[in-house]
């Protein structure tokens, strides 16, 4: 059985249609359809039913999608263990990143593409919610995530430390340092982050503390998109700290924001008792890069040796 026709069935279940699955595996839809074809007749019939827009397994279909999930995951360990024997030469690893904090991890992706270049290194760029997840899911090895609280479910090291700020246009704001209660944005439009990160959440459970539901005028995955309507005064932005130092300084600044003032870690996490030699080789150079949490905007000094 070819393994990536498997794969193929899979993704078009999990995606509910052959379009979403083709953009999420970055092939042409026609591609999919023939190799779902292909299963299908090696194993002697139909497994999807095309419903409208989506897909409906027949009771086939539910056994091999079933099965075909254990049998990737056991295809996917066998690769991780011949790496391994053969001192991490080999292998793949998948590591979830979230939009905003991809800065992070540069110089880290750098460090282990140098010592391991034969590692296929499989990156996910979705916001926090959604990597917290996959990871539970076993979706992805490690992922880069925000934790505002302990989380016994998984294990972590911490790379950053960030507060949120409310994000105004420059004009005003007289004082940056002046802080702001969450109850003093109870009057003004909101732009937000989607439903999948977790500044989203955050947001939207401190409002209601403050006894307020917010405004919201728009809602984006795009942190320099919340920049740009901020600048144009279409609604204020509850932001990190390295994401405000991003933006420029002439069109928004921002203020800190109290009661309650909030800290999250930028963290990198895993699950308890998985981690592969890959994974291991990838946290050893996160630890290099990070021998110490970074506060606010900082940004690691470190150079290639």
């Amino acid at each position: 059985m070819d393994l990536r026709a498997l794969r193929y069935f899979i993704e078009v279940v999990r995606q509910n249609g052959f379009t979403r699955a083709a953009e999420s595996l970055h092939v042409t839809q026609p591609t999919i359809s023939k190799m779902v074809k292909a299963l299908e007749e090696e194993l002697g019939g139909p497994l999807l039913l095309r419903e409208g827009r989506g897909v409906q397994l027949t009771d086939a279909g539910q056994v091999v999608y079933d099965r075909g999930l254990e049998i990737l995951d056991q295809a996917k360990l066998l690769r991780q263990q011949v790496a391994e024997v053969d001192n991490i030469t080999r292998g793949e690893l998948s590591v979830g990143i979230m939009p905003t904090t991809g800065h992070y991890m540069v110089p880290v992706i750098a460090l282990f593409q140098q010592r391991y270049p034969g590692v296929d290194l499989q990156v996910n760029e979705q916001g926090a919610r959604a990597q917290y997840q996959l990871i539970q899911e076993g979706k992805l090895d490690m992922a880069l995530g925000l934790f505002s609280a302990p989380d016994p479910a998984l294990e972590r090291y911490t790379v950053a430390r960030q507060k949120t700020r409310v994000v105004l246009p420059v004009h005003r704001v007289a004082d940056s340092a002046q802080p702001m209660r969450w109850q003093d944005l109870r009057d003004l439009p909101f732009v937000l982050y989607t439903s999948d990160f977790a500044l989203h959440e955050h947001v939207l459970q401190q409002c209601e503390a403050a006894g307020f539901s917010p405004k919201v005028k728009l809602q984006t995955r795009y942190w320099d998109f919340i920049g740009h309507l901020v600048a144009a005064d279409v609604g204020v932005a509850v932001m990190f700290e390295h994401v405000i130092a991003r933006y420029n300084p002439e069109r928004v600044a921002s203020r800190p924001l109290v009661e309650p003032e909030i800290s999250w870690d930028v963290a990198l996490m895993w699950r308890h008792g998985h981690l592969s030699r890959a994974a291991q080789a990838w946290l050893d150079c996160v630890r290099e890069v990070y021998p110490r949490p970074l506060i606010g905007a900082e940004f690691p000094d470190f150079q290639k040796t």
